[in-house]
C-alpha cells in the first residue's frame, strides 16, 4: 500500500485485505513489505495465522523444497476469489525458480497462472488463482 492509502499497484493489494506471508527470510524485499503496511488497512499475518486470507504472498526459492506442496498449503486458508502471489528471485539471482517449474506446479496444485510481474528489485511475482470453473 502506498502512503496515501492506495493499493500496492504492482500486486493489486489494498485496504481491508488480509495478506498471509509465507517463506519470509533475510533475503525478502523489505521495501515491498513496507509498501504493504505503509498506509494501514492491510493486515499482514505470518505462518501461524489460522483464519481466512485474501492474498497469500509466498516467498519461494529454488531450494525451498516441493513447490506443489507449498502451493497446496498456501491455498488452504485462501478466500474464494483469493490470489496467491508466488514471489521468486529474478533470473540470475540465487534461488531463481525456472518458469517451467512454476508452470508445472501451479495446475498440479489446482491453480492457474495469470501473470508475472517485476515485484521488487530482486523478486518477480507470479499471480496464481483458482480456475474459474472451480470457483464458487
Amino acid at each position: 500500500m502506498t502512503a496515501d492509502g492506495q493499493a500496492v499497484p504492482i500486486l493489486g493489494i489494498g485496504p481491508g485485505q488480509t495478506v498471509w506471508e509465507i517463506g519470509v527470510d533475510g533475503d525478502v524485499d523489505g521495501a515491498l513489505r513496507a509498501q504493504l503496511t505503509a498506509g494501514g488497512g492491510v493486515e499482514l499475518v505470518d505462518e501461524d495465522y489460522d483464519d481466512v486470507v485474501d492474498v497469500v504472498l509466498l516467498w519461494w526459492r529454488d531450494d525451498d523444497g516441493d513447490l506443489v506442496d507449498a502451493l497446496v498449503d498456501a491455498i488452504g486458508p485462501l478466500a474464494d476469489h483469493g490470489v496467491v502471489w508466488l514471489l521468486t528471485p529474478k533470473p540470475g539471482r540465487d534461488g531463481h525458480v525456472e518458469p517451467e517449474d512454476i508452470a508445472d506446479a501451479a495446475p498440479t496444485a489446482g491453480l492457474q497462472q495469470t501473470s508475472t510481474v517485476s515485484a521488487a528489485r530482486d523478486w518477480q511475482g507470479t499471480r496464481l488463482v483458482a480456475p474459474r470453473a472451480g470457483r464458487k
